[in-house]
């Protein structure tokens, strides 16, 4: 007889709660979506259905989580073993930034951009010192070549020389340095328009803090 799983909660906003589930020697990331408030459910589902789907792009892809099973109102990915890159700064580790560009590059050809690498909680520095990504919530599916793909995957890369930026600047390259001044028309239309509803959103209606969007403020 199988023994009851241990259930310990990771995380609760307002789109859920992340659940971490370990049963015997095995554990995995649930996202719960029955908790969340009936006026959010459908923006919820949306976004949860999102991952669902850029996960099972991902397929093996290595330094990503797996998905295991989406019905609507629970998704269930692998558990990655590491820690946030907010508390487990890469200070000088060019070796993580070099593999950092290189997932990237393999989950562009992929035809997936992740589109929300601004936030330092969604890369990992994984148990070996290595980079892995997680919350697949905002991205995008599309065909490697497509010009707009294409254009999320600068931005992608934009986002992470920001951190090497901050973590790593001895490392920049001349090359990076011109593309961390490059900026996109995309990213001038969001700051125009779309980030300040996005503020809004989160910081008076959700409550949330806008760098991380670890939760609620006390």
């Amino acid at each position: 007889m199988s023994s009851k799983p241990t259930i310990t909660a990771l995380k609760a906003d307002s789109f859920g709660c992340i659940l971490l589930v370990q049963q015997g020697q095995q554990c995995f990331i649930r996202r719960d979506l029955s908790v969340t408030p009936g006026w959010l459910r459908l923006p919820a589902w949306w976004l949860a259905r999102r991952e669902a789907r850029a996960l099972s792009a991902l397929g093996d892809m290595p330094a990503t989580p797996r998905l295991l099973a989406w019905d609507g109102t629970h998704l269930e990915r692998s558990f990655m073993h590491g820690a946030a890159m907010f508390k487990a700064p890469p200070r000088g580790d060019v070796a993580y930034f070099q593999q950092a560009r290189r997932l990237l590059q393999q989950l562009h050809r992929r035809g997936i951009a992740h589109n929300d690498l601004a936030k330092e909680a969604n890369w990992l520095v994984l148990a070996d010192g290595s980079p892995g990504l997680i919350d697949f919530q905002l991205a995008v599916v599309g065909h490697p070549r497509s010009r707009w793909l294409r254009l999320l995957a600068r931005e992608d890369l934009r986002h992470l020389l920001k951190h090497k930026r901050t973590y790593c600047p001895q490392a920049l390259t001349p090359v990076e340095k011109r593309l961390l001044r490059r900026r996109s028309w995309v990213r001038e239309l969001w700051f125009a328009t779309g980030k300040p509803v996005y503020r809004f959103i989160t910081r008076k209606l959700l409550r949330w803090e806008d760098n991380e969007g670890r939760g609620p403020r006390q």
